[in-house]
C-alpha cells in the first residue's frame, strides 16, 4: 500500500465530504489517496426513501466495495448508515459532527412561522413529515428525491446555478414554498446561503447520527481480496489506522453511540419517524474536575404529527477521557453510551412506539 483507495458516491454532496476527509487522512499519514465513485441502489432506482427501505440503501453497494477490496475505506453520511453493523467491517473513525439541524430553505426568506397557510413542503423523511405536521398541521406535505441543487430549484429563488452539480434535467422547478434539508450538507457545499432557518432541536429533533460522518473500513488484520497483505504493505496500513484514529473525535462517537444505539433498540429503519439527539453536557457552575453527562433526547411520532412520544434520560460520565493512550476507544464508556441508548429506547416502546410498527 502506497496510497488508499476511498469509495464515495458520485453527488456533490459525498465527494464533498469524502475530499475532506480524505484530505486529513492523507496529511496525517503521509498516504496519497483516490476517490473510487460508487454506485449505489439509492443513485440508480427511482421513488421515496421510504419505499426503496430508507436511506440505507446508499450504504450497501459502499460496504460490499470495501469488503471485496475495491477500496480501502468508505465514507458515509452516518444517518445513512443501517444499525446493525456488517461483519467484516468497522467504523474505524467518527470525525467532529457538523451542524446537526435540519435546515428550511423556503422562498422570500420566509421562517417556519411565516409560512403562509396551505404552503407547500418538500422532504424525502418521514421524520421531518412528522415533526413538522406537529408544529404546522396546515402544511401540505410533497414527497421529494435529488440532489441539493434539484431539491432547491423547487423554491422560486433558491435555484443554485453550478455546471458541476446541476439539478436534474426535466425535474420540476418552482412548485414548492419550501424544502427541509440538512444544515451540515448545505455547509459542506458551501450553499448556507440558501437556509432561511435553522430548525431548533425543540422544534425538530434530527435523525441519529445526522451531521456526522462514518469512515468505515475492514479490521487492519483482516486478509483483502486481491489487496496482498505482505509485511512491506503492514507499514502504510498501520499509518493509515493511526490516522484514522488521531481523526476519531471522541465526543461525537460518544453521542452518536446512544443515537445508533437507542435506533438499533428499536429496530427502526433509517426512514423511521425517529429523532435522537446526544450531548456530552457539563453543569455551568461545575469545575473541571467534576464528571461531564451525556444527555440523550428521542423522539418518536406518527407519521401524521398527531402522536408525538418524547423522552430523555442521562448517563454521568466518571471519566471525560473517553480514549486510551494508543488511541483505542474506551470500550466502558461507550458501552455506557449504546446502554443510555438502549434505556431510552426501552422507556419509548413501554409508552407506545408502536408507532414505529404503523410507518
Amino acid at each position: 500500500m502506497t496510497g488508499f483507495r476511498v469509495g464515495t458516491r458520485g453527488s456533490a454532496l459525498a465527494t464533498t465530504q469524502t475530499t475532506t476527509a480524505a484530505q486529513a487522512l492523507s496529511e496525517m499519514s503521509g498516504l496519497e489517496h483516490e476517490l473510487v465513485i460508487i454506485r449505489t441502489e439509492g443513485d440508480v432506482r427511482t421513488g421515496s426513501l421510504a419505499q426503496l427501505g430508507g436511506t440505507g440503501v446508499f450504504a450497501s453497494a459502499l460496504r460490499a466495495a470495501v469488503l471485496d477490496g475495491r477500496v480501502d475505506l468508505a465514507v458515509h453520511s452516518l444517518k445513512d448508515l443501517p444499525s446493525a453493523q456488517p461483519e467484516g467491517l468497522v467504523i474505524a473513525s467518527v470525525p467532529e459532527r457538523a451542524d446537526v439541524r435540519d435546515a428550511l430553505c423556503a422562498r422570500d426568506g420566509l421562517t417556519l412561522a411565516e409560512l403562509p397557510e396551505g404552503a407547500k413542503i418538500g422532504t424525502g423523511s418521514p421524520r421531518r413529515v412528522a415533526q413538522l405536521l406537529a408544529v404546522r398541521p396546515d402544511l401540505q406535505m410533497v414527497d421529494i428525491r435529488g440532489n441539493v441543487q434539484t431539491r432547491l430549484a423547487r423554491v422560486p429563488g433558491l435555484e443554485h446555478h453550478d455546471d458541476n452539480a446541476p439539478a436534474a434535467a426535466g425535474s420540476p422547478r418552482g412548485d414548492l414554498d419550501a424544502v427541509v434539508l440538512a444544515c451540515a450538507g448545505l455547509d459542506r457545499l458551501g450553499m448556507g446561503w440558501a437556509i432561511t432557518e435553522r430548525l431548533a432541536p425543540t422544534v425538530m429533533l434530527p435523525a441519529p447520527g445526522q451531521g456526522a460522518l462514518a469512515l468505515e473500513t475492514r479490521p487492519v488484520t483482516a486478509e483483502v481480496p486481491g489487496a496482498g497483505g505482505s509485511a512491506a504493505d503492514q507499514p502504510a496500513a498501520d499509518r493509515l489506522a493511526r490516522a484514522l484514529a488521531e481523526y476519531d473525535d471522541p465526543a461525537t462517537r460518544l453521542q452518536v453511540t446512544a443515537e445508533r444505539g437507542l435506533m438499533e433498540r428499536l429496530e427502526a429503519g433509517c426512514a423511521a419517524p425517529l429523532g435522537a439527539l446526544a450531548r456530552v453536557e457539563r453543569p455551568e457552575d461545575a469545575d473541571e474536575q467534576s464528571p461531564a453527562r451525556l444527555v440523550l433526547h428521542a423522539v418518536v411520532a406518527s407519521l401524521d404529527g398527531t402522536r408525538m412520544l418524547r423522552k430523555h434520560a442521562s448517563v454521568e460520565l466518571a471519566e471525560v477521557r473517553i480514549r486510551h493512550e494508543d488511541g483505542t476507544p474506551d470500550v466502558g464508556v461507550l458501552s455506557a453510551a449504546r446502554q443510555l441508548g438502549v434505556d431510552v429506547a426501552e422507556q419509548l416502546l413501554a409508552d407506545g412506539a408502536d408507532l414505529l410498527d404503523r410507518a
